[in-house]
């Protein structure tokens, strides 16, 4: 039962053929035999779960269950959950326990979800490896040697290696996409907006999108009916109607128009990637597919752009990490002046620091205008980009990441290497358009992801299409050896 698809757990705690205490007790004991060798947990809510599960159960007894009751999930460790350490993967909140739930836990919550634990991840989202975090490492179920992608590494490796069979993400430069197609699994970040982001600790704010992790298309649809919505409490939601992303998933794709950027096949994508790729694009001709060549040329701009634009938010949103309020203070500090200082130096790790820096310099009087207005002027430009090449075509496709999973370590001292893992998937977060990463092969036994990027709030046409290519191919049904 621990390998099956949400879509088929469901049914079986409907139909009275496993309890959801028994199916949580399931994961739990994986977790505790595997979760050694990955590191993908900050924290492991046994407690919790099993008393979710409990709860659970009478109401699929009592006949009042929704369709994921009962089904256990864990949530990435940015998303406050009361009463439970919610760490962002960083000494300065080792010790917060957060007195308010998140937005889309409570929804999760509210649907009768199980919670198995809180994911690592790279410190406050900040890394493409999961090498950030104050926790250590994620490794990847696939190759222990190697990162299984960041920030959401930990949820990404946990759904991997069949540790929970769902897990909440985010996603500011690709960071639930770029982890899906290095840890071979499902992932999909909403239009930014569609998700609630109250009470997910903040990166960047006009570019931090919750989105969620699974095996496969359609139950990356169950998931997302239940997160997606307007929420009055987080001022850049958008109250539009969310409709049930489940009900087109068997349509026909007959006639798509595919776009295919040259920008996204260029010298710096890894050959054999692709040759996956296009093998990928093949499969969807054979489904009544038509393939247009297009241009976004702005997306170079797409890097230099994003690392001055986050680095910029970053450094006022984690202004308020300063050991007056909550989480890590300095010890016998000798001033106010001290206590900022050493709090903040022995919080944050060194990637939080660099942004930091970078982002003040950037905000600073005499450096504002040179960069940070010149870099929401290339934003606007990348976003035109996908406006007129929404006109010609219904979806754009491409690899996801320009490498496989790469080993733990490699680019640790190579902080520019590392940002270029994101080249793909950084002009989505600009944009604010959705996108999902779906497994399409392997490269070297190491998986391969196709990214699909739709026209604002398109969420129902991207899991259409993905769910076609995997009703047609098994590549998000392969599973890591050993676990």
């Amino acid at each position: 039962m621990d390998y099956k698809t949400i879509a088929q757990l469901k049914n079986d705690l409907h139909t009275k053929k496993i309890s959801s205490v028994e199916l949580t007790q399931s994961f739990l004991k994986r977790i505790k035999q595997y979760d050694k060798e990955l590191n993908s947990f900050i924290t492991v809510t046994e407690e919790v779960a099993l008393k979710n599960a409990a709860e659970a159960d009478v109401r699929i007894a009592k006949g009042t269950a929704v369709a994921l009751t009962g089904i256990p999930m864990a949530q990435k460790d940015i998303f406050c959950t009361t009463g439970i350490k919610t760490s962002c993967g960083s000494k300065i909140l080792d010790n917060f326990i957060s007195p308010y739930d998140a937005t889309s836990y409570k929804q999760f919550k509210d649907a009768g979800t199980v919670l198995l634990g809180k994911t690592n991840m790279d410190e406050f989202a900040m890394g493409s490896s999961n090498e950030t975090s104050y926790y250590g490492p994620v490794k990847n179920p696939w190759d222990l040697e190697r990162v299984p992608g960041g920030s959401s590494g930990g949820s990404a490796a946990a759904v991997a290696a069949y540790l929970t069979p769902a897990a909440t993400g985010t996603d500011t430069g690709g960071s639930i996409r770029q982890p899906a197609a290095l840890s071979g699994i499902t992932g999909i970040k909403p239009t930014y907006g569609r998700v609630s982001r109250y009470g997910m600790i903040a990166f960047a704010s006009s570019l931090d999108q919750g989105g969620v992790f699974a095996r496969s298309a359609e139950d990356t649809a169950l998931l997302l009916n239940v997160m997606a919505g307007f929420d009055e409490k987080d001022s850049t939601s958008i109250n539009k109607p969310v409709p049930d992303y489940t009900k087109t998933l068997n349509d026909s794709l007959e006639g798509l128009r595919i776009g295919l950027p040259k920008e996204y096949f260029d010298a710096g994508l890894d050959p054999e990637i692709e040759k996956a790729i296009q093998a990928a694009i093949k499969e969807y001709e054979k489904m009544g597919a038509k393939i247009i060549n297009i241009d976004l040329p702005n997306t170079g701009l797409s890097i230099p752009a994003y690392y001055v634009i986050a680095p910029a938010e970053c450094s006022s949103n984690l202004a308020r990490f300063d050991g007056v309020r909550y989480g890590y203070r300095c010890k016998d500090p000798v001033d106010l002046e001290d206590l900022y200082k050493r709090s903040r130096t022995e919080g944050f790790g060194s990637e939080v620091k660099r942004r930091i820096m970078i982002g003040t310099y950037a905000l600073s009087a005499g450096y504002y205008d040179a960069y940070y207005l010149k870099a929401q002027k290339a934003r606007c430009l990348i976003r035109d980009d996908f406006v007129e090449a929404f006109k010609k075509v219904d979806v754009i496709m491409g690899p996801t990441a320009p490498s496989p999973a790469f080993k733990i370590g490699e680019k640790s001292n190579d902080p520019i290497s590392m940002y270029l893992s994101d080249i793909y998937t950084i002009a989505v977060n600009l944009a604010g358009l959705p996108g999902m990463s779906i497994p399409a092969g392997f490269v070297n036994n190491l998986p391969v992801g196709l990214q699909l990027i739709g026209n604002y709030f398109e969420e129902a046409k991207l899991l259409t299409i993905a769910h076609q290519y995997q009703k047609n191919t098994n590549w998000h049904t392969m599973m890591p050896k050993g676990f």
